[in-house]
């Protein structure tokens, strides 16, 4: 393949890229307005019927006044954001700018479905355009040092939510059991104070809970962890120090790199699979 022809052939194959980048920068959008969307209206549709029916079995034997004056509020804001979200998510779609295809709203189910189905489409076409290309080894090699950045981020982007998510539970666990400790220490828990007791009590037990199972410190630790490793290894070839320093072959030490980054990535998805093994089989091994 001459040099002109194989530009030609890449550049192709960079448009595929974006047209899949595209399609899933709209996936993620769609996804995201259908999680908001049914979240709202989840919460909206349990919380004002349950304080009107808590309001129809107490009437005449309690004084709800206190109750209604806090939750009336919340209930009109669940309301308003749930007609908010809903006029938000439904004005008309239009033609998808990567299909050409109608749609209709972008968090509706059988759009994300058609959106999915879009993905596979443009990957199976990008894998066949690239089976087509016959690229040289040292294009490849060049293009996968390129595309090494990328991969960094993305692991830095999972850690950083695993992070998130890790002291959030942290947080609530510390918080909550100071706070179940202060209340169960007064003269007397009764009341309010004894569901208040109760809900943080559940609440720690959940976030304890939800922490040892799904591991989200460790996940996060081996993401950085692999991130670092990648990122020094790119370094390392581009300033040709380390274990590069003393080859003079710009192939051999793209060889070399790409040898190593796969070794690591490698690594990274042998821990995954120990985190999510249950606990007795990780302690066995």
């Amino acid at each position: 393949m001459t040099g002109s022809s194989e530009d030609a052939a890449i550049e192709r194959l960079l448009g595929q890229s974006r047209k899949i980048l595209g399609i899933r920068q709209e996936l993620r959008r769609g996804r995201s307005l259908r999680f908001r969307f049914l979240l709202v209206w989840w919460l909206s549709g349990i919380f004002v019927p349950a304080l009107v029916l808590l309001n129809i079995i107490a009437w005449g034997h309690l004084n709800l006044t206190r109750t209604n004056i806090a939750c009336i509020p919340v209930a009109l804001v669940l309301v308003a954001l749930s007609f908010g979200t809903g006029s938000m998510a439904s004005p008309g779609y239009g033609p998808n700018e990567y299909t050409g295809q109608m749609r209709g709203e972008p968090w509706r189910k059988e759009d994300l479905a058609s959106l999915e189905l879009d993905l596979e489409t443009e990957l199976e076409r990008a894998r066949l355009q690239a089976a087509r290309l016959h690229l040289s080894e040292s294009t490849r090699r060049h293009i996968y040092r390129e595309e090494v950045p990328r991969s960094v981020e993305h692991y830095r982007q999972g850690q950083r939510y695993y992070r998130r998510v890790h002291n959030a539970l942290q947080s609530i666990v510390i918080v909550g059991s100071l706070a179940s400790s202060t209340i169960a220490g007064l003269a007397e828990v009764k009341g309010m104070q004894k569901w208040l007791l109760v809900g943080v009590t559940f609440s720690v037990g959940l976030a304890s809970g939800f922490t040892g199972y799904f591991k989200f410190r460790e996940r996060g630790f081996y993401l950085q962890q692999t991130a670092d490793s990648v990122d020094e290894e790119f370094q390392s070839l581009h300033l040709g120090v380390g274990r590069y320093k003393n080859i003079d072959s710009e192939e051999e030490a793209l060889s070399e790199f790409a040898e190593r980054v796969e070794a690591i990535k490698s690594e990274q998805r042998k821990r995954e699979q120990q985190l999510d093994q249950p606990a007795q089989n990780n302690g066995q091994q």
